[in-house]
């Protein structure tokens, strides 16, 4: 039957990508839903409301997962902060559950979406062809990223020739994800990420 999933997340950017990309992540007959905020504050400031409704009808194969980027921020506090709100709301989390069955879990991506790219460039150069076939070296480990992800993005592919007017975020996250390969990105927290749903959907 497989699993539904309910995916919160910051912003369009992220909604393109994964409409493209869960798809080729997803086994059987697995089906999901992204529901995009106007940036990460808004997501945060909702979530707690939105979390007690999904307590209230969430059907047995369905599994909320709440994607929000690190940006600056420490990462287990803020995931501390989601996980309280996943409590209040009367959900049981992935973390609580240690292993057993689960209804929310929180994913942090460091820092950005754009290190999910950096971390499988063979899909970038399939979308961007003029795009460098080598990164350089602090570009490789793609969460460790320092200095903002989507700008050093923006700076390659620049340099390739794209993106003149600046990066057009939302149609680079299409393009990028028709391509993404799940078991060949090297992103930690894409991995972590794609760990989860496809553990939950093979398991529905």
């Amino acid at each position: 039957m497989g699993a539904h999933f309910e995916l919160l997340v910051e912003e369009p950017s992220m909604e393109a990508f994964l409409i493209e990309a869960m798809p080729r992540i997803l086994p059987g007959e697995s089906t999901f839903k992204v529901h995009p905020s106007r940036g990460k504050r808004q997501l945060l400031d909702n979530l707690e409301a939105r979390l007690r409704v999904y307590a209230k009808g969430l059907p047995a194969v369905g599994k909320v997962i709440v994607l929000v980027d690190r940006d600056r921020e420490e990462c287990r506090e803020l995931k501390r902060r989601i996980e309280g709100m996943v409590a209040k709301a009367g959900l049981m989390s992935r973390t609580r559950a240690g292993g057993g069955d689960w209804q929310a879990a929180t994913r942090i991506v460091c820092e950005e979406l754009e290190a999910w790219y950096f971390g499988d460039w063979e899909a970038v150069k399939s979308a961007y062809p003029r795009a460098p076939s080598v990164l350089p070296r602090k570009l490789r480990n793609s969460d460790a990223i320092a200095g903002g992800t989507w700008e050093a993005f923006e700076r390659v592919l620049r340099k390739a020739g794209y993106f003149r007017g600046g990066l057009r975020k939302i149609d680079a996250a299409r393009r990028i994800a028709k391509h993404i390969d799940p078991n060949r990105n090297s992103s930690p927290s894409f991995r972590v990420f794609r760990d989860a749903v496809v553990e939950a959907a093979s398991s529905a």
